[in-house]
């Protein structure tokens, strides 16, 4: 249980099989757009004991993940002192309850929008509303960096067991909103490589780089993607020209 190194967790040592202690899942709902595929496996239930419960369980994942502990449901279901059958009742897999842990992290980042009528005052809106979330939950977002690679590793090796992938995205979504003012001057082609471009100055994986190796705080470290963006904004519309019709 207490593996406190996410290095130390190796995904194919805590996958257990659902059959004995997880009931089937009732059906899927819809949570925060771009939701996760598994975190919606699991429903969010708007109110009552299931919401309660729901909330309990997340909220002990978030303190085993900030402690340095990526846990499977089962561990997670010790921790919160609660059955296995419950904790998988909610959570069929440790993707899904990666997957929830993060759309949980992220929350208004999700719904994030702008009214704001240029690509490149949008971008940096966004930046500047979505890395203070980011560092406030590192941890968990951290921890499915860890997880994704894993799996991505055991693949590679054709080692992959029968834990559904942990599909990561919600960053191909939030920036193609940001960017859709550029529609009126690039090609959709053009779009998507700006978004692709962006794709590396937004998210956690920033955090890898921009903290660890460069050591920079968060003001230094949200200037850094701000600037980079623009450039990136910059150079499309510049290499782009005039938009035929």
């Amino acid at each position: 249980m207490r593996r406190k190194n996410h290095t130390e967790t190796p995904v194919s040592r805590q996958t257990r099989s659902p059959a004995k202690d997880a009931p089937a899942n009732a059906g899927a709902a819809r949570l925060i757009a771009p939701a996760s595929p598994q975190a919606a496996a699991s429903g969010e239930p708007p109110h009552g004991p299931r919401a309660r419960m729901r909330k309990t369980l997340l909220d002990a994942a978030q303190r085993l993940m900030a402690q340095g502990i990526t846990p499977s449901v089962a561990e997670l279901a010790e921790h919160a002192r609660v059955s296995r059958a419950t904790a998988y009742r909610y959570f069929p897999s440790q993707s899904a309850l990666i997957a929830a842990v993060v759309d949980e992290s992220l929350g208004p980042i999700l719904a994030w929008d702008s009214a704001a009528p240029d690509a490149a005052a949008r971008v940096d809106e966004l930046l500047r509303f979505a890395y203070p979330r980011l560092e406030s939950h590192e941890a968990p977002l951290r921890a499915a960096i860890m997880v994704s690679l894993q799996q991505h590793a055991e693949a590679s090796a054709g080692k992959a067991g029968a834990e559904p992938r942990l599909v990561r995205g919600h960053r191909v979504d939030i920036l193609k909103r940001a960017i859709a003012p550029l529609a009126a001057d690039l090609a959709p082609a053009q779009q998507d490589r700006v978004a692709q471009a962006l794709s590396l100055v937004y998210g956690t994986e920033v955090f890898l780089v921009l903290k660890d190796i460069w050591k920079l705080e968060l003001p230094e470290l949200t200037e850094v993607v701000r600037w980079t963006a623009s450039a990136i904004i910059k150079q499309a519309l510049a290499e782009a020209g005039p938009r035929k019709e």
